[in-house]
């Protein structure tokens, strides 16, 4: 078969590292703000303070550090949504791995291509995570609310296309307590230089998204 190569937009994100690397840890790449927008339909007191207060208040987040990322999303579903992926997926450095950790799956089967990430950052209060979250769903119009994911979650699927070749990306961004969770879903087909459906796009990023704050619970 011959190799073909990718659009530009394509090959820029199989660098993850080297563009991490130049602008600093992003939580998630996002859809490009030049693409149409699609709405996703869903799978689905008072008193004196005390020396130890910072420590008490430290203690009490529900969540401390950032689970691996690489093994939040399970084997199965990696090789259902990235076929043709190692399933052990790639870990993209952090400045601080305590707080802020992503890994990436993508993989080129046939003339079909699949990319994945997942992305936890852990904030220093509920507040501050909420803020964060309401933040970036205002800069994601057009998607919708995914019910029943941590304490809030929505989802936004946005196609652009480069060089007549479309590609279809999903973006889902969840709070769950202190911690935030993103996952980012695309897709393109090089063959009929389409992407695929929303709806295949949309689900995909929900299922990962469960995986990953399920891992996130799980490691509390």
């Amino acid at each position: 078969m011959r190799s073909l190569p990718l659009p530009l937009a394509l090959t820029a994100r199989l660098s993850p590292v080297v563009v991490l690397a130049a602008v600093g840890w992003t939580l998630s790449s996002g859809p490009a703000s030049t693409g149409d927008h699609e709405s996703a339909s869903n799978d689905g007191g008072g008193g004196t303070k005390s020396a130890s207060a910072p420590a008490t208040a430290a203690a009490s987040k529900t969540y401390a550090a950032s689970p691996a990322p690489c093994g939040s999303i399970t084997v199965k579903n990696i090789k259902s949504l990235v076929p043709g992926a190692k399933t052990a997926g790639k870990e993209i450095p952090s400045t601080d791995t305590k707080l802020r950790r992503t890994c990436s799956w993508n993989a080129l089967k046939g003339y079909d291509y699949r990319w994945l990430d997942v992305s936890y950052e852990i904030t220093d209060s509920d507040e501050s995570a909420a803020k964060t979250y309401k933040d970036r769903i205002e800069e994601k119009s057009g998607g919708g609310v995914v019910p029943g994911l941590g304490n809030q979650a929505y989802s936004v699927v946005n196609l652009t296309t480069e060089d007549k070749q479309q590609t279809r990306e999903g973006v889902v961004i969840v709070q769950a307590s202190n911690a935030l969770v993103v996952v980012t879903y695309n897709g393109s087909d090089f063959e009929s230089k389409k992407a695929p459906d929303t709806d295949v796009i949309n689900k995909g990023a929900i299922k990962a998204a469960k995986d990953a704050v399920a891992a996130l619970e799980g490691g509390q």
